[in-house]
């Protein structure tokens, strides 16, 4: 989601670190690029004015120490007054869920924001918390929002309230309600139905809704892409129904990443969640620290620690390593990676989480970052036989034909994938001789050769 301002802000670090002091004017110059450098990443005008006015008054000031150059000094007041904005100090960020049950969460945004995939992330995050979730669907305006709904549920193995045709939201609410009573779930999540734009009638029916439910919180889904809009949509809703929280749906599109650093500003509600992708695993708790390090290009390893433990099997890493070590890798284990990279993102997404990698991906060329070529991967080594997997040697010109054919790819497709493969499997016989940065390069280097 950042890319574009991580790129921006790199390079104005880069610009002032030739510079021998922190001086007036090489801070104007820089704090004019920072300024441009937000303003074109969507961020809202009076939250652009703060930070400046903020990191000024840092830079300028005292508190600039003499020992620490000037871009090491700009990188820590920017990276420290950017965690102030995005931080909710007075505020808990996390779900209150402390409430008799069954709690109930309202999902409230404009339509197409995302507000069904979240509502089953969220249901997806706590059911594995051990509570008994269930999913309501009040959206009888978008054709299928009711289905769609009812099928994710179904996907996670949560509870949906049956669908009734021709009913209301109000009456859907209260139908939900007693159901949630005599079932003793301990939360209800209530998908609301949005509009292509705020409007009145939009805004009476969730007030109505909310005066049923009484709930413990109003969660407000927001499409990152929308940019500054998304202070306009947040102050909106918020006005009317004292939202809790926002869940901001879509950062790994390609967005400019201004909303994130607009909203809790502007409306002093705190960001809760982050959606980053289609499979319902894909909802992080947001972490202002976190956020800041992947703008400002310092990686997120944590985040990407935390994620591979939750989609990566333990004892199949464990069996993967012990073959590695041994040099014993074939197309099987291969297989397993791609997949495994797949669950975490793609590579666009392991590449964000990286320290200093962001200023790599847009040097690469778009085709190596595709997560098309992922599937396509997986298809050519399922069109080979168990036997071809083991030993990738014996692949003539006449099997992989055969195997291009049965993949719906090319031979030159197959080729490439061989040519990782050797690569890929050359670095694993080397791994044990080389320090962790060396692996970094080597393997990075290798894989977008």
């Amino acid at each position: 989601m950042f890319q574009t301002l991580t790129h921006n802000l790199t390079r104005i670090f880069d610009k002032i670190k030739g510079n021998g002091t922190l001086s007036e004017s090489n801070m104007d110059s820089a704090l004019r690029d920072i300024r441009i450098a937000l303003l074109e990443a969507d961020v809202a005008l009076p939250v652009v004015k703060d930070f400046i006015a903020a990191v000024r008054e840092k830079a300028v000031g005292q508190q600039v120490i003499r020992s620490v150059s000037p871009g090491q000094m700009v990188v820590k007041i920017i990276h420290d007054e950017m965690i102030n904005i995005l931080s909710s100090s007075a505020e808990n960020t996390s779900l209150q869920l402390q409430s008799a049950p069954p709690v109930n969460i309202m999902m409230v945004g404009l339509q197409g924001s995302g507000k069904t995939t979240a509502s089953a992330k969220l249901a997806l995050r706590l059911k594995n918390q051990n509570k008994k979730v269930l999913l309501t669907s009040l959206d009888t305006y978008r054709p299928a929002a009711q289905e769609q709904l009812a099928k994710l549920a179904s996907s996670i193995n949560v509870d949906s309230l049956p669908i009734v045709t021709n009913s209301n939201p109000i009456a859907i609410t209260k139908r939900s309600i007693t159901e949630s009573k005599l079932s003793g779930y301990d939360i209800v999540i209530y998908d609301t139905a949005g509009r292509l734009h705020i409007d009145d009638d939009m805004l009476e029916e969730v007030a109505q809704i909310k005066n049923l439910v009484m709930p413990t919180e109003i969660l407000l889904v927001i499409d990152a892409m929308i940019g500054q809009d998304a202070v306009h949509v947040a102050n909106n809703f918020n006005n009317k129904l004292a939202i809790t929280g926002v869940i901001l749906s879509r950062i790994d599109g390609d967005a400019r990443g201004g909303a994130a650093l607009s909203i809790k500003h502007v409306t002093n509600k705190p960001i809760k969640f982050l959606s980053n992708g289609e499979h319902l695993s894909n909802l992080e708790e947001f972490s202002p620290e976190r956020v800041v390090s992947r703008i400002l290009d310092m990686g997120d390893i944590v985040s990407f620690v935390e994620k591979a433990a939750s989609v990566i099997d333990h004892q199949d890493a464990e069996r993967a390593a012990a073959k590695f070590q041994k040099g014993k890798f074939d197309l099987n284990d291969y297989l397993s990676q791609i997949r495994s990279i797949r669950k975490l993102g793609g590579f666009s997404s392991i590449l964000s989480m990286l320290p200093g990698t962001n200023q790599m991906i847009p040097k690469i060329a778009s085709d190596k970052l595709d997560d098309k070529l992922l599937l396509h991967q997986e298809a050519i080594i399922l069109s080979m036989t168990k036997t071809e997997r083991k030993n990738p040697d014996i692949l003539n010109a006449m099997r992989r034909k055969r195997i291009a054919g049965g993949s719906g790819t090319s031979v030159q497709k197959v080729n490439m994938l061989l040519k990782q493969f050797k690569q890929i499997s050359e670095l694993m016989k080397k791994a044990g001789k080389m320090d962790a940065k060396q692996l970094m390069r080597s393997g990075i280097g290798k894989l977008f050769s």
